[in-house]
């Protein structure tokens, strides 16, 4: 991974909150939550971070819909395209640009932040089973040049705000000189 990638990783994961855990089992009834997983897609695209979003009444109920939370990272010379989310325990998951349905584009040498601003997003539809802060369901992410990726999606911590449950730095402020 290029120095400059290797810099924008630590500062989004530096920018998010920890849980405070003293060790053992993370998936009890009284854990605070736990940050998503990253994991490699191909030899120069990343997923990181797989957050669905922190339910308003603190749980998710069959039918309700949930948006998922990610950052893609591209160190390659070459464009991709996210180009949709499947999983067992959702019906459907609607991909987001500009206000409308569309594939994600993932541009060579490039972070993209689903869901912290907003846009792009993906709006996971219709769960079919209850969810609560840190209990995850599986996804998989489908690229079109660097394959498909499958994950657990983990609910955000309690207690957190419901807005995005986590804060991506700006990329247009990345500190990290182009190589």
């Amino acid at each position: 991974m290029p120095p400059h990638r290797r810099l924008a990783a630590l500062a989004l994961v530096a920018a998010l909150p920890l849980p405070a855990c003293a060790g053992g089992d993370l998936t009890g009834p009284d854990d605070e939550g736990a940050v998503g997983p990253d994991e490699t897609v191909s030899a120069t695209v990343e997923v990181l971070q797989v957050q669905l979003e922190y339910p308003l009444d603190g749980r998710y109920d069959v039918g309700e819909d949930a948006r998922l939370f990610l950052a893609v990272t591209n160190s390659g010379n070459d464009d991709d395209t996210l180009l949709d989310v499947t999983g067992p325990d959702f019906a459907d998951a609607v991909l987001t640009v500009d206000g409308r349905a569309a594939d994600i584009p993932v541009p060579a040498d490039d972070n993209v932040y689903i869901g912290a601003e907003a846009e792009p997003s993906i709006l996971l539809e219709d769960l079919a089973r209850p969810l609560r802060s840190s209990q995850s369901i599986p996804v998989t992410l489908e690229f079109a040049e660097a394959g498909s990726v499958s994950l657990d999606a983990v609910v955000a911590a309690e207690g957190q705000s419901p807005a995005a449950p986590f804060d991506f730095p700006d990329p247009a402020e990345d500190p990290s000189p182009d190589s």
